[in-house]
């Protein structure tokens, strides 16, 4: 027996702490919350519940009251297994997919004002972090609020798993990471409000600057056609070539990191998991591997991602929140500079709103909330929202890594 799996099997299955601390028993407990809060969301009455705070939020607070209550524990084998093993293979599935000739075919302005948005937050996050460090309290201090934003800038630039990752790469701590969840969802939830509010005046605002709108028509096309290739029903054996995928080339990037040396204080043994992950999805892409998209190999790969938010909520600890205010202005100042300098660049490119404001939720927020701002202009447009979110999503470990470089500078120069 491994390792990793020997302390899942032979931990007691209660012992002085919490309720229940043997692993299987708090992984059953963490599917058990992620099932609840999932049926609560398809449902037609409780689902009004998660229009006004995301899915996600629930996902990492609900096992947070748990732990933090005494029914599972702060601090379990589980969750470092979960961590090594599972975020690695959901990052595998979750650039599968990405399909890079298809985003280049969107356009000159959408890919632009995506890679414009990706630009923004990776030089936004340490000019925030620069002005405001003053702000920071003595109980965080500065060297783990720039793990925090680091860990942020990873949510802003792909998702939830670019956050996980860049913020095990940096080795921010799990309260720290809780309360950057608080600030995504203080500031970003805010920035999304606008994006909705642009939806319903978007054609005065193209033809004030006289944007072209036909490339929009030729968006739909291709995405519709990418996602009528791949769209079948799902076999035992795709799944079973799925898990064999994500879980052999986390072994794979598991074993090669141990080899590699660390660079500085950010490329650790972990972060290089990360990237050879992510470079192993992407090179996957260009292959038939690719058409596993259609058989359900994202949504597996969400089942590992969720599990792994589930375990780092339960890894934390309320009191740590209270520093939040001060991130909260920094985050905001950050997505400022996002809004002025997209919104500048569409205005450079006569670019309609509809690809800065996709090209904007596809960093920040990724396939949760990128599809949904795209049917807020156009609902057959969704797919492009999902298309671009899932390239966030290769550009979110790289681009991450990068701002997590300038925030440890900025804070080498004010800290």
């Amino acid at each position: 027996m491994t390792a990793d799996l020997a302390p899942l099997a032979s931990a007691p299955f209660l012992a002085e702490g919490a309720l229940i601390e043997q692993p299987m028993a708090v992984l059953a407990v963490l599917l058990g919350i992620l099932g609840g809060l999932f049926w609560m969301n398809a449902h037609p009455t409780l689902g009004k519940i998660f229009k006004v705070l995301p899915l996600l939020v629930f996902c990492y607070f609900t096992p947070t009251v748990f732990s933090n209550l005494g029914v599972i524990p702060i601090e379990s084998p589980l969750y470092g297994f979960i961590k090594k093993w599972l975020l690695p293979a959901s990052l595998i599935l979750l650039t599968l997919s990405v399909d890079i000739p298809a985003i280049l075919r969107l356009g000159r302005n959408a890919v632009a004002l995506f890679l414009i948005a990706t630009l923004t937050i990776v030089i936004g996050g340490p000019i925030a972090f620069g002005l405001l460090h003053f702000l920071v309290p003595d109980s965080l201090g500065t060297e783990e609020a720039w793990k925090g934003l680091a860990a942020l800038s990873g949510s802003w630039i792909g998702g939830t798993a670019n956050m996980v990752a860049i913020g095990e790469s940096v080795g921010v701590k799990a309260s720290t990471f809780q309360m950057m969840i608080v600030v995504d969802v203080a500031v970003a939830n805010v920035w999304m409000a606008t994006l909705l509010f642009f939806a319903n005046r978007e054609k005065a605002m193209d033809e004030k600057i006289g944007a072209d709108r036909t490339s929009i028509e030729e968006c739909k096309r291709a995405v519709e056609e990418f996602h009528e290739q791949v769209k079948r029903p799902t076999t035992l054996a795709d799944l079973l070539i799925i898990c064999g995928i994500a879980i052999g080339g986390a072994v794979v990037a598991n074993w090669c990191a141990e080899r590699l040396p660390d660079i500085g204080s950010i490329v650790r043994s972990f972060t290089w998991i990360v990237l050879i992950v992510t470079t192993l999805g992407v090179s996957l892409s260009f292959t038939p591997a690719r058409r596993l998209e259609g058989a359900g190999a994202g949504a597996v790969g969400s089942v590992f991602l969720y599990l792994l938010v589930a375990s780092i909520g339960a890894h934390a600890e309320f009191a740590r929140v209270l520093d939040a205010p001060a991130m909260v202005a920094i985050g905001a100042v950050w997505m400022l500079f996002h809004a002025i300098f997209l919104l500048l660049a569409r205005r450079l490119l006569k670019a309609p709103i509809f690809f800065a404001a996709v090209g904007s939720k596809a960093n920040i927020g990724g396939a949760a909330s990128a599809p949904i701002v795209a049917s807020a202009f156009h609902p057959a447009l969704a797919p492009v929202g999902a298309l671009l979110a899932v390239g966030g999503y290769v550009v979110g470990t790289y681009g991450g890594l990068a701002c997590a470089f300038l925030l440890e500078f900025t804070e080498s120069l004010f800290g």
